[in-house]
């Protein structure tokens, strides 16, 4: 396999880096590039746009929508010196590229503990957050208009504002592979993301458990199925509400949705027949119906002891998320199990079952690195979880590492791996005859004090 070499980018930026290394850019590049605040977090965090560019056709990127996906950061920040560097993404394109820095930086700030390193899962799920799903900013439950969260408010605004041809979200899958997720067909994406991968030593996802029902437009290429009304479980698992990533359809926006894995584990690119595939999804039910029993008693075990803070709120709302989805999932992947929604399995490939394997242990570990971090944020452990939480954590980890085969991807390939399949997407876009060509028309040198200059 042929791997690129890149220039070193040996860890993700912090808020505040993200934050200078942009205001740096937007001061090197005055008429080029402006940074500008275009909503306020829940906690008063600034949420930062950098432009680059005057092309009547616009280009929005969100980074960092998810809390603990910090690779849209690293990612925003080499797409713009790309951008910066080649006349042909802006100019020759009559395009402006809208990089918005962090749409959570809440909850990227609540991750900073692991994101300098050690690069081992350990130390990422021991530091890890994600706010519960109705406190991620990118999801409407109950339509736009009633949208919660300033930070979702903002990003809503921000795409009535632009009327962008092309959306692109950035994500980062803790272990898995690489794989993109689009409103729209775009071919030739497939193609340029499997070049992409090989080139960079990412395997594709083949049989995304995010995508497990989805319409499949290429290998590793999903399309996102249009809203519906679902319970709360089935919005948690499956993205089945109205999003950020379909509401700017009428805009005529496409979104695309790019997935860059942190720890790889090359048999989820295995698109061959399973050798068993109802023994592998019993043991793949069993293990999560098992675990979510175990960590339901640790809860309720370390509940009463828990200080009733806002800070170990926090940190439950997610947990009580996962123990909720948990067993539903087990009941959709048993195959002798009737979970009531009337609807059964796609076929699947070993890809689609070690994707299964990933997902149910993420959720255990997830929950456990959460209950971990509440018990030693109390900085008590009168009901004695800790070291069985501890154990907990090191086996999970182990059966990632040693039953996975998980590998660490370096931050500078998984954000190369994202702008490749970005720039391949606004190419892509760019060529549909209904590529939109609204935005700032208003905009010149003297239309707004820069955010670096404030």
């Amino acid at each position: 396999m042929e791997v690129c070499a890149l220039p070193p980018l040996p860890r993700y930026p912090t808020v505040d880096a993200l934050r200078a290394a942009a205001a740096a850019l937007a001061a090197r590049h005055p008429r080029r590039a402006r940074l500008r605040r275009v909503g306020t977090s829940r906690a008063g965090e600034p949420l930062l746009l950098l432009t680059l560019g005057h092309g009547s056709r616009q280009v929005l990127v969100v980074a960092g929508p998810h809390a603990n996906e910090p690779v849209g950061g690293a990612t925003v920040l080499r797409l713009a010196e790309r951008v910066l560097a080649d006349a042909r993404l802006t100019e020759g394109a009559d395009a402006t590229w809208n990089l918005l820095l962090c749409l959570d930086p809440d909850g990227l700030r609540r991750n900073e503990g692991w994101l300098s390193g050690p690069y081992t899962i350990g130390h990422y799920v021991r530091h890890f957050f994600r706010p519960c799903f109705l406190e991620q900013p990118e999801w409407l439950p109950d339509g736009a208009d009633r949208a919660a969260l300033p930070e979702t408010r903002a990003l809503l605004a921000l795409q009535d504002e632009l009327r962008p041809f092309l959306q692109c979200s950035l994500h980062g899958a803790d272990v898995g592979g690489g794989f993109a997720e689009l409103t729209h067909d775009l071919p030739g994406l497939a193609r340029r993301l499997a070049h992409a991968s090989v080139r960079l030593g990412i395997p594709r996802e083949l049989g995304s458990y995010d995508a497990l029902y989805w319409p499949v437009l290429g290998p590793a290429v999903y399309r996102i199925p249009p809203p519906r009304r679902s319970t709360l479980t089935a919005a948690i698992t499956e993205a089945a509400v109205d999003s950020t990533w379909t509401r700017p359809r009428h805009h005529g926006t496409v979104t695309a949705v790019v997935e860059a894995p942190m720890w790889a584990v090359d048999a989820v690119a295995d698109g061959s027949p399973p050798a068993d595939r109802d023994a592998a999804l019993r043991a793949v039910s069993s293990a999560l119906r098992r675990d979510s029993r175990l960590l339901t008693r640790l809860a309720v075990r370390l509940r009463p002891h828990l200080p009733g803070t806002e800070e170990t709120t926090r940190l439950l709302a997610p947990v009580d998320d996962y123990l909720l989805v948990c067993p539903r999932l087990a009941d959709a992947w048993d195959p002798g199990t009737d979970d009531g929604s009337g609807r059964g399995l796609p076929p699947l490939t070993t890809a689609h079952l070690v994707a299964l394997r990933i997902a149910g242990r993420r959720l255990a570990l997830r929950t456990a690195g959460l209950l971990h971090q509440a018990v030693t944020a109390s900085g008590r452990d009168p009901a004695g979880a800790l070291p069985e939480l501890e154990r907990l954590l090191d086996q999970w980890c182990a059966d990632y590492r040693d039953g996975c085969a998980a590998r660490w991807i370096p931050v500078a390939r998984q954000a190369e791996y994202q702008c490749r399949v970005v720039l391949a997407a606004f190419e892509l876009a760019g060529r549909r005859p209904d590529a939109s060509r609204s935005g700032e028309p208003d905009w010149g040198p003297g239309a707004a004090v820069p955010m670096h200059r404030e």
